[in-house]
């Protein structure tokens, strides 16, 4: 008697997996590659001749989907916090005393000795796996913590992913939270290949999982070596036990088939993290993948739960960062570039050298203050040093191996870019080009800023295309982004007519903004996003803002003197004024207008006052936010004339210092809590 060809597929894909798992995750297939294709092709075949039967984790799916236009949003269950970093030993022993000291309460002392588990810190891509009923129905981001991508389509492509979970479970939701990442074999491999066919190699492992990630075309995807480690989980939903330890969590969603992070490692007490910690980073670069630190998290679900979280970060586990990698090389030019508000960076350009797993051919120099400090000539024998995605830069100088007669570097005085003279303002470190929007390299930086996600959003338009488009003079500033049809766009280089659709649609759908996003894109120096934040809802309306003197502005709770002056200077210039007016008329960019924001007079011992906090806390620095607030005080990020008080923790800073030079009073956070009378049950 013949199958049933719907219960052979079935059987096919439950085989299939088995031997993809025991190949990927295991390393010990029991068929062979010839074998393994048979079985594909076979199940590849029954789904072209029987589409209504295909499963929806069929492993057909492990090749790709139909390319998709965009990515959709995916709101986590839990928020995907980021960890805390530290950088020495005695960070990580005031981690290990805030945790016993957040535990103890009344009648219950915190634990002599924390359980902690010591596991390597990938350096990869985080994301969230959700199963339902076993199957995995919607993978997804890190995104900003709370809301994701999409990127169910292009994980499936994963073959370290199981599609459906092994074995029998009573698990009806399961969310799991991984590192995707490459192997640096994989990735050596796949840049030796590059470099010898001509292609540009890849910078990083990391950068290189990411762009996969993001691949519109899940069929590129799937061409790519990547794979996952689990390090924990989210919502779970179950009628049977869930374990009571991060180290039994992890060995439990192991059985069904999900890899977890390797090399996890229990440890009691501090020393032996530490220990722990010394002993991956002496190993490091025998590691198959990049590592850059190890991450310690209390082991007791209870204690977990009991320690909470802060608004970014969770107060059980912290990452401790291994130190940067150096290597020595020889400075061959150096260069000035100019950026987006006309600041002069030079720039080291190095004979390529490999740093920690990277070739590494540029390093920042800052400024010509940092130049000078370092004496950083043409020429010179250097250390440089990178940690993770940081931009390398130079350590310092060999100066024994420096040849004589070689001169020292100065700033150009005039632009490198348009010719214009280069002041330097007293005051400031940075160099500056005189010549605004009408400097090509501010005006490529300013349409890059103006169309960047925390600004206008204008997906598309990235470095190469505004390169173009800019060099062709066929934009000089960012109002002339709206007068762009798709027929121009067409005809530029790595363009074709579907993306010069999909970038008309995405200026289309800027056009509909907030004045926050506006005013941010705008660019004007010392204007970031919090800053904009507070001018939109101060006035409500951009004429009111644009006709405000400095005097007005300053009585703006955070906008000082610098920041005032600076808003005048941009609005007063003409030509600013102008693309403003085209932006609003001619490109119809808007937005809804507010009433201006007027405040209450607060009450409370802390009525009318400014504070700021600097330094570590033991309470969360959001708490102690709305603890003062909640007493009447304006809070401020940084300290000025107008301060009135400054909370200081350990390892405070500038800020604290600035408040001495200032005579501004400062006090310690138990006298914060004692004066304003907030009690243990408050701040904790």
């Amino acid at each position: 008697m013949t199958e049933d060809p719907r219960k052979r597929m079935a059987d096919l894909a439950i085989l299939i997996e088995r031997h993809n798992h025991q190949y990927h995750v295991l390393d010990a297939p029991e068929i062979s590659d010839a074998e393994y294709d048979a079985l594909m092709r076979e199940l590849l075949e029954l789904e072209e001749q029987h589409p209504e039967w295909k499963l929806p984790n069929s492993p057909t799916e492990r090749v790709g989907a139909p390319p998709l236009d965009s990515f959709q949003s995916v709101r986590h269950g839990l928020p995907m916090l980021s960890l805390d970093n530290a950088f020495d030993d005695d960070e990580m022993r005031e981690f290990d005393t805030r945790v016993k000291r957040f535990l103890e309460s009344p009648g219950s002392p915190a634990p002599e000795t924390i359980e902690y588990i010591v596991e390597p810190k990938l350096d990869g891509v985080a994301v969230e796996l959700i199963y339902r009923d076993g199957e995995f129905v919607t993978g997804s981001t890190r995104g900003d913590g709370v809301t994701g991508e999409d990127v169910t389509h292009n994980l499936k492509t994963i073959r370290t992913i199981p599609l459906k979970l092994h074995g029998e479970t009573a698990v009806s939701l399961l969310e799991v939270r991984g590192e995707v990442h490459m192997k640096l074999d994989a990735f050596n491999q796949l840049n030796r290949e590059r470099e010898s066919a001509g292609e540009p190699v890849y910078a990083n492992p990391r950068n290189f999982a990411a762009g996969s990630l993001r691949q519109l075309d899940s069929k590129e995807t799937a061409k790519r070596p990547l794979t996952i480690a689990c390090y924990g989980v989210g919502n779970i939903e179950t009628s049977g036990h869930l374990p009571n330890t991060l180290m039994e969590t992890l060995g439990w969603i192991e059985t069904f088939g999900i890899p977890v992070i390797p090399m996890r490692h229990l440890c009691r007490g501090i020393d032996e993290v530490l220990d722990r910690y010394r002993y991956l980073e002496s190993i490091r670069d025998e590691l198959e993948c990049e590592v850059d630190g190890a991450v310690a998290a209390v082991n007791d679900v209870r204690l977990q739960e009991r320690l909470g979280v802060k608004s970014r970060s969770p107060r059980w586990a912290v990452a401790y960062k291994f130190k940067p990698r150096q290597a020595t090389t020889v400075v061959e030019s150096i260069d000035v570039q100019v950026g987006r508000t006309g600041t002069l960076t030079p720039v080291a350009h190095l004979r390529p050298v490999r740093v920690g797993g990277v070739e590494v051919s540029r390093a920042t120099l800052h400024n010509q203050d940092e130049v000078d400090r370092k004496d950083v000539r043409r020429g010179d024998a250097v250390w440089i040093q990178r940690a993770g995605d940081v931009i390398p830069e130079v350590v310092k100088v060999d100066r024994e191996k420096r040849k004589k007669g070689v001169r020292r570097f100065k700033m150009p005085s005039e632009c490198p870019a348009c010719l214009a003279p280069v002041e330097r303002v007293e005051g400031e470190a940075a160099h500056r080009c005189t010549n605004g929007f009408s400097c090509p390299a501010q005006r490529k930086e300013a349409i890059r800023h103006f169309a960047s996600k925390n600004a206008l959003d204008i997906d598309g338009l990235g470095e190469k295309l505004v390169h173009q488009l800019v060099e062709r003079g066929l934009v000089e500033n960012v109002a002339d982004l709206y007068q762009l049809d798709r027929e121009t766009l067409a005809g530029l280089d790595r363009m074709a007519e579907k993306s010069a659709s999909n970038l008309l649609l995405a200026l289309e759908a800027a056009k509909e903004t907030t004045l926050a996003r506006f005013l941010f894109g705008l660019g004007i120096r010392h204007v970031g996003e919090h800053v904009a934040s507070v001018l939109a809802d101060a006035f409500g309306d951009l004429d009111k803002l644009m006709k405000s003197s400095e005097e007005e502005l300053q009585k703006v709770h955070e906008v000082g003197g610098t920041v005032a002056r600076s808003i005048v200077e941009f609005f007063s210039r003409e030509d600013h004024r102008k693309v403003i007016q085209r932006l609003r008329e001619e490109a119809g960019i808007r937005w809804t207008k507010s009433e201006p924001h007027t405040e209450i007079e607060p009450e409370g011992p802390l009525a009318g006052k400014t504070v700021v906090f600097t330094g570590s806390l033991a309470m969360p620095r959001d708490q102690a936010k709305r603890l003062a607030q909640a007493r009447g005080a304006r809070v401020a990020s940084s300290v000025s004339p107008k301060t009135d008080l400054v909370v200081a923790g350990d390892k405070a800073g500038t800020k604290l210092k600035k408040a001495e030079d200032l005579g501004i009073e400062v006090i310690d956070e138990d006298m914060f809590l004692a004066r304003n009378s907030i009690t243990e049950g408050e701040s904790a």
